[in-house]
């Protein structure tokens, strides 16, 4: 592609394969995961489609040259080009004034690989908070576990838990694969005494919640705010209550695979608390602000 000329028919090809909803979500979960990549189960489960059509829009993606892919064993992985689409936009950008730093390592390389497991590197605790722990918070711990990949481990809690599980959303889970044994509601009172894990990490994912005041967790952990409506709360259908429990699902593996991505290593305590804060801000998030214990 030439990068010096805008090539009307590099972006047409561009946008057009973008168009499509499902795709465009796509593309913006692999650009999180550059320069590791993504099998494609992984991608389908992320966004809770069905496998044989997720094949589809992959394959019009790659054609569109806006990723490429890699057998390894059984599993297909996926990654953004970003040598594809960056010339493009970062063209149109400049035209309207905008301007646009490259981001590091667009050239050509080595098919990316998935992130190694972590090994003896430290392993951050993350407590997911939710007012009754039947829905959200639940969601949030089984997306953190599985895809922090040994690098996070999730806990969840409810300042006023329910008895039980919301049965949709434990539904919704085991359709998509995840381990759903261990998934309880449970007080964040528990979290609070001396011999309970210590947190790095406390993550509110409803609006209640982050207005009351936290138990005095150990360790003194980040805390932040992810809002969301509340699934349960909708009203009508069996698929209308199901399909919000869907969209509660893919807006939280939005947020979950831009946390897990973030440098950690690399930031100071206010870089992260900022950069966790603007994970709520998300598309789908509320923009309350989280009140209690200071972090």
């Amino acid at each position: 592609m030439d990068e010096t000329k805008l090539n009307g028919e590099d972006a047409t090809r561009i946008f057009d394969a973008l168009s499509q909803g499902t795709r465009f979500e796509t593309y913006r979960l692999l650009l999180r995961y550059v320069p590791y990549g993504l099998q494609a189960g992984d991608i389908a489960r992320l966004l809770a489609v069905a496998h044989n059509t997720m094949s589809v829009h992959l394959g019009v993606l790659e054609r569109a040259g806006l990723v490429t892919s890699r057998r390894e064993g059984r599993s297909i992985i996926y990654a953004v080009s970003l040598s594809t689409a960056g010339p493009v936009l970062s063209q149109l950008m400049a035209e309207m004034g905008f301007a646009v730093s490259p981001r590091c390592g667009t050239g050509p390389a080595a098919f990316p690989q998935l992130r190694p497991a972590a090994g003896n590197d430290r392993v951050y605790n993350v407590l997911l908070v939710c007012s009754a722990n039947s829905a959200r918070s639940l969601i949030a711990e089984a997306l953190l576990n599985r895809e922090g990949r040994g690098r996070f481990k999730a806990y969840s809690a409810g300042s006023r838990p329910k008895p039980k599980p919301h049965s949709m959303a434990i539904d919704l889970l085991d359709s998509l694969g995840y381990d759903t044994t261990n998934l309880a509601s449970k007080s964040w009172d528990g979290f609070a005494k001396p011999d309970a894990p210590q947190m790095d990490f406390v993550i509110t994912t409803c609006d209640a919640a982050a207005g009351e005041i936290c138990p005095a967790f150990p360790g003194h952990p980040l805390q932040a705010h992810w809002g969301l409506p509340d699934p349960i709360r909708v009203k009508g259908t069996e698929a209308e209550q199901k399909a919000a429990f869907v969209a509660t699902y893919r807006r939280l593996a939005g947020r979950i695979s831009a946390f897990v991505n973030l440098p950690f290593e690399q930031l100071d305590l206010a870089s992260l608390k900022e950069r966790i804060g603007e994970i709520g801000k998300m598309e789908g998030a509320t923009d309350l602000t989280l009140s209690g214990q200071a972090a």
